[in-house]
């Protein structure tokens, strides 16, 4: 076989490989084209690793007070400084990863969940249930996002993450839900759906089998997108004081203790670094999502 053939046989090959691919995975191999949203990847991936192995990395434990060391600035013994309590607020920057950047995550899964699952049914079904489901979603976004989250979380005892994440799951499953109706209405009546109800094939293998994987998409994006967003509603929530509480070293909260002391930049400064950081590369990986995934903008 000469090397002309052999290289055709290989691209003849790939070819095949690419073509057996359903449009998501292939999506998903060509975001690594997208430099960009390949350097949130890489961020996003650091904090992830930061907020597991902070108790290994940090050099001080983030709720130790040492007063003769208070509101130090930057330097070789403290990189970020120390608040007004005499904490390191590089090891608490750290810790605050743990806290701020799997709420983001665990908000999200649980909007999807609850959102995707109901505006599937009332999709898929339809009648009553739509109704149901698409008037309460026009319920809650009738409401400011936070100012709706503020009110859930002080109806709830105030302040708690687990009642601040509860009142943002509250606020973001109406998204979710439309998003989800949508997709399943749109494909719906797609000649393959249709075709498969004379062979024998039930409602639910229907919609678990030729619906839901068509709508994975737009919920990745989405959800992508919503990450970063969740985790500055909950810092802004934390903030207020609705949210985590003291000495829990959550990112808002750490700006919320460092606003009266303006003078002082570092204490509100890296935790707000932090958060700008992480929700940039989220903000990056969706769109070149949203790119790879949209069949007009993906290069063949």
């Amino acid at each position: 076989m000469t090397a002309g053939t052999a290289r055709e046989s290989l691209t003849l090959e790939r070819a095949r490989v690419r073509k057996e691919r359903t449009p998501f995975v292939q999506g998903i191999i060509d975001l690594r084209r997208n430099k960009v949203a390949m350097a949130g990847v890489i961020v996003f991936v650091g904090w992830l690793v930061i907020a597991i192995l902070a108790p290994v990395i940090a050099p001080y434990d983030p709720v130790e007070q040492d007063l003769s060391h208070r509101l130090e600035p930057p330097s070789s013994t403290h990189w970020f400084g120390t608040d007004d309590l005499g904490r390191d607020i590089f090891s608490r920057v750290l810790y605050g990863s743990r806290i701020s950047v799997p709420s983001g995550l665990i908000v999200v899964a649980a909007s999807l969940l609850i959102g995707g699952l109901l505006g599937a049914l009332a999709g898929f079904i339809g009648g009553w249930l739509d109704a149901i489901v698409m008037r309460a979603a026009d319920v809650v976004l009738s409401f400011p996002s936070l100012i709706l989250a503020l009110s859930i979380a002080a109806a709830r005892g105030g302040g708690g993450l687990s009642n601040a994440l509860i009142a943002i799951v509250i606020v973001l499953w109406p998204e979710y839900a439309r998003v989800m109706r949508g997709a399943v209405l749109a494909l719906k009546s797609n000649e393959y759906v249709t075709a498969a109800q004379p062979i024998g094939a039930t409602r639910w293998r229907i919609l678990r089998a030729h619906i839901l994987p068509g709508t994975q998409a737009p919920l990745v994006v989405k959800s992508t997108l919503d990450v970063g967003g969740a985790i500055v509603l909950t810092a802004g929530l934390s903030f207020i004081g609705l949210g985590a509480v003291p000495p829990d070293p959550e990112w808002g909260a750490m700006i919320a203790l460092a606003r009266s002391k303006f003078q002082f930049w570092w204490p509100g400064a890296f935790p707000a670094l932090a958060m700008i950081s992480v929700v940039l590369a989220l903000n990056f990986i969706g769109d070149g999502l949203r790119d790879a995934l949209d069949p007009r903008m993906r290069k063949r």
